[in-house]
Parts: C-alpha cells; structure tokens; sequence
C-alpha cells in the first residue's frame, strides 16, 4: 500500500509596504502579519503539524513567517522559489526525498493559489466550497493541506486531495497570545 505524503502550501503572512523605496524582495512582515504568524503557529501546535522538510522562499516576508511559525523541522531556503511559477515550485516538489512524508512550502501568490487549485482533487461537498474559495482568493497567512499517496516524483496535477484551508482570520482570537 503506498504511503499517504502531506503537502502544506502555506502563502506568506501579510507583508509591509510602509517603505516604498524598499526592495519587494526585502519587505518584512507588517504587524497584521505577525499576529497572523503567531495565529498559525499555535494551529500547528493544535493540529500536531510537523513537516518534515520546509522550502521557504528568500524573501524576506517568507522567512519571518517561517521564523514566527516555530518549525521544528529542516528548512530549506530556496531563492528559485521567489517569483516562481506554479510549475516551477510542482517541479521543485519533485525533487524532494522519497523519504520525506510531509513538505511545507512557504511562498507567494499566484503561485501558492495556482499549485494547489492544480494539484487538488476536491472530494465531498466541503471541500469543493474550500477549493472554489481557494481558487477565488488564498489570503495571505493561509495553509492548503494536500494529501496523495504517490511518490514526490510522480506528483501530478488532480492527483492530491484537499483536506484542509486553514485562514488566520477563521482561527480563534483568544489563543493565549498577548
């Protein structure tokens, strides 16, 4: 029987644009974005969400939201993965370790939104709304969980099941954090 792999899209938190002059490459988090961080990262404490891999955008943007998601797993920083194409981020996924189960990918739109809408097989009624909501808006600070019982190399379009979107803002407020 082959072995379920966990794919998590997770598109950046909500970025700054207080400095115009400021590269968009090098826009941090605003401070929306960092509580919407710290709401995501207890969800994953919540869920007992653990990837094994984490390939993370060089923004700086994408490395504060995986900085304030408290991952414990190996995380990879992937220049390539900024301003790349849904195809190119699925082909980067296909070069992942057969050994690795679970692989976050922190990046930008549309390319977050274009990979799991490409990926995704919605099945139930829920998940197609989730899927139709996905495919019209992936806010930032959001995670699309994919699940598919194929090896990385193999992964193909239509070949994963949504099984979760996850927004900050549909996250409880009263989380513990101050």
């Amino acid at each position: 029987m082959p072995l379920t792999r966990r794919l998590y899209i997770v598109r950046h938190a909500k970025s700054s644009w207080d400095d115009p002059g400021l590269d968009d490459h090098e826009r941090p988090l605003a401070p929306r974005g960092r509580h919407a961080v710290e709401l995501m990262a207890e969800h994953l404490r919540a869920e007992a969400i653990r990837p094994a891999l984490v390939l993370c955008s060089s923004a700086r943007r994408t490395r504060e939201t995986l900085a304030g998601l408290c991952l414990e797993a190996e995380a990879v920083i992937e220049p390539e993965l900024y301003g790349a194409s849904a195809l190119k981020v699925l082909a980067r996924l296909r070069r992942v370790a057969p050994a690795a189960q679970s692989v976050m990918v922190i990046g930008h739109n549309p390319a977050m939104r274009e990979l799991v809408v490409g990926l995704a097989e919605a099945e139930g009624k829920r998940q197609r709304a989730e899927l139709a909501a996905l495919a019209a808006k992936f806010p930032t600070g959001a995670m699309a969980t994919l699940c598919f019982d194929c090896p990385w190399p193999e992964l193909r379009p239509g070949q994963a099941r949504l099984t979760a979107f996850v927004r900050p803002r549909s996250l409880p407020r009263d989380s513990g954090l101050s």
